[in-house]
């Protein structure tokens, strides 16, 4: 059955953030609508917190099992030759360190940019990011190769990336958007950059279409609409597609940018979907 919960905070990402604290759920496991966005108020007085509604799946009465606790073995005893009876202590578990197993090796990051030979447009991309990682104090150089349809693809290499990567990609995205326009600028012929770290925009492909699926699971189960999180046009473009063929689900976008939102709908056999 689907339950809910209203929580508060600074912000509407607080709030979110609060609430899944209390319910101990990862965000992709709710569906969240914000009931009354954070105001500052004038130099600080008069705001108010933002408020919001997290929805989440909770299992039905009659499913829930409770755990039978564990039988503890009995304590084993020996007698000494005196005749009295000593406790024999179990054997110590030995904890498990890293050097248990063979820890995966990372291929070390090389020391200069790595890019097609004789490609201006590779190389212009390359001294812009090394430039850019380089100011921002990254230790971080980008490996560049060319892609299709005058589409380059460019991965940051390096140890300790989070950084670089920010919150649901937010940094990677603001260094794919300036190296875009850096590149392209003023140019007669322009390229797709496209920029990646840890293999991040793979795996966050894979969530948002676990996701998808999940969402139009309820969605049809419950015939109710469900609006997701502001997104960005790939991101969105992720889950209309992930959906485009889901029964009884159709997909479509609402807001304007930069909170956009996507909903899925229940839609009775009919489909569609847009951006």
């Amino acid at each position: 059955m689907l339950k809910y919960i209203e929580s508060t905070g600074r912000t509407e990402e607080y709030a979110i953030e609060a609430a899944l604290k209390k319910l101990g759920m990862d965000r992709d496991d709710v569906s969240v609508e914000v009931l009354e966005r954070a105001k500052t108020g004038f130099l600080g007085i008069g705001g108010s917190p933002a408020k919001v509604k997290v929805t989440y799946e909770a299992p039905d009465e009659e499913e829930a099992v409770v755990a039978a606790a564990p039988v503890k073995e009995p304590v084993r005893t020996e007698r000494e030759a005196s005749g009295r009876e000593r406790v024999k202590p179990a054997p110590a578990e030995v904890p498990k360190t890293e050097a248990s197993a063979p820890a995966a090796e990372k291929p070390a990051a090389p020391a200069e940019a790595v890019m097609p030979e004789d490609d201006e447009k590779a190389a212009q991309i390359a001294r812009f990011l090394t430039g850019l990682l380089a100011h921002m104090g990254a230790q971080a150089v980008p490996s560049i190769r060319k892609g299709e349809e005058n589409t380059y693809e460019v991965e940051l290499l390096g140890e300790h990336l989070g950084s670089l990567i920010g919150r649901r990609g937010e940094t990677l995205d603001a260094i794919q958007q300036i190296t875009n326009y850096a590149v392209n600028h003023g140019a007669a012929k322009r390229v797709r950059i496209h920029v990646d770290a840890e293999g991040y925009r793979s795996k966050r492909e894979e969530s948002l279409e676990r996701l998808a699926v999940k969402v139009a699971g309820k969605v049809v189960k419950y015939r109710r609409n469900v609006t997701l999180e502001p997104m960005n046009a790939y991101e969105r473009h992720v889950i209309h597609t992930a959906l485009q063929d889901y029964p009884d689900v159709t997909t479509y976008s609402t807001g304007t940018e930069p909170n956009r939102r996507t909903v899925v709908a229940y839609s009775r056999g009919e489909h569609r979907s847009g951006q």
